[in-house]
């Protein structure tokens, strides 16, 4: 269940970042912007299961 639940993570992630354009068809702006937008977003699933594994610890 887990696995399915990062995959599906990932592909929202991405999907969201690229604008549901595909990759090839951007500009290099366009596909720096996507990157960059892609790190943020890992990034903030990552303290967000930290937080809720830091507020299992404390209940």
């Amino acid at each position: 269940m887990r696995a399915a639940m990062a995959v599906g993570i990932a592909k929202g992630i991405n999907t969201v970042a690229n604008r549901g354009k595909d990759p090839a068809s951007m500009t290099p702006a366009e596909r720096a912007q996507a990157k960059k937008t892609q790190k943020n977003s890992r990034d903030m699933v990552k303290r967000a299961r930290q937080a809720a594994r830091i507020t299992r610890r404390i209940r």
